[in-house]
């Protein structure tokens, strides 16, 4: 691990703890992390920065822990078993926290491109791609009219009605380790279509995640097409 490396997950470390801070005093904080309270404080006011390995199981334990429970209640489900988690996908602060805690807790090797599908999950895979440093790209629904060649993938869905996404074809380059996100996974429907058009691009899968899996159908269908890691952050 580099300098900078070393500094920014300090620096993540530091922000889970702002984040448990905001609803625990630190007594309650220390119980919690194991960690001493004055050590907290200091952290916390931004005095000194936790030390590697400490962020480390700040991040990679605690943070975890921390971010699904704050999804989770953020998150609402209605009578027909419908999600409403626009308080997480419009939170832009959240995601880039959640973005270290994910990419170290499922062990997504590092990506070349980051790719959702439009529009909800695109402020997750910008997190994602930004905490990599690598592309984010996104397919559509609809077809770019400036743009001369596409990957298409297109599904029928059991209700008749015909799926259809496609992505610029200069998104992803023949080899490259493609990264699927999404903020929901429900049938699995959408992945799948991504995973067509990371096949079709003759692209390696890095990894399928979504913040909240409902039910386990999605996740499952995934796994059906790839051995690479996959995985939500909550289940609903």
């Amino acid at each position: 691990m580099n300098r900078a490396e070393k500094a920014a997950l300090q620096l993540r470390a530091v922000d889970v703890l702002r984040m448990l801070k905001e609803t625990r005093t630190y007594d309650e904080l220390a119980a919690e992390t194991d960690l001493p309270a004055g050590d907290l404080n200091r952290y916390v006011n931004g005095h000194v920065l936790p030390g590697t390995e400490r962020a480390r199981e700040v991040v990679d334990d605690l943070g975890r822990e921390a971010l699904a429970d704050e999804l989770d209640a953020r998150i609402s489900v209605d009578d027909e078993g419908y999600v409403d988690n626009t308080a997480t996908v419009f939170d832009q602060p959240f995601l880039d926290l959640a973005a270290p805690v994910v990419a170290n807790a499922f062990e997504f090797d590092r990506p070349d491109v980051v790719l959702t599908a439009a529009t909800d999950g695109i402020t997750l895979a910008s997190a994602l791609a930004s905490y990599y440093g690598t592309r984010c790209a996104y397919a559509k629904k609809t077809k770019e009219t400036a743009v001369e060649e596409f990957i298409e993938a297109r599904e029928r869905l059991q209700s008749g009605i015909e799926l259809t996404y496609y992505l610029p074809a200069a998104a992803i380059d023949e080899g490259e380790s493609v990264l699927v996100v999404d903020d929901l996974i429900r049938s699995g429907e959408t992945q799948e279509l991504l995973l067509d058009i990371v096949e079709t691009a003759d692209a390696e899968v890095a990894g399928v995640f979504a913040l909240i899996a409902a039910g386990d159908d999605g996740i499952e269908r995934a796994r059906d097409r790839t051995d690479a890691p996959i995985g939500s952050l909550v289940s609903v």
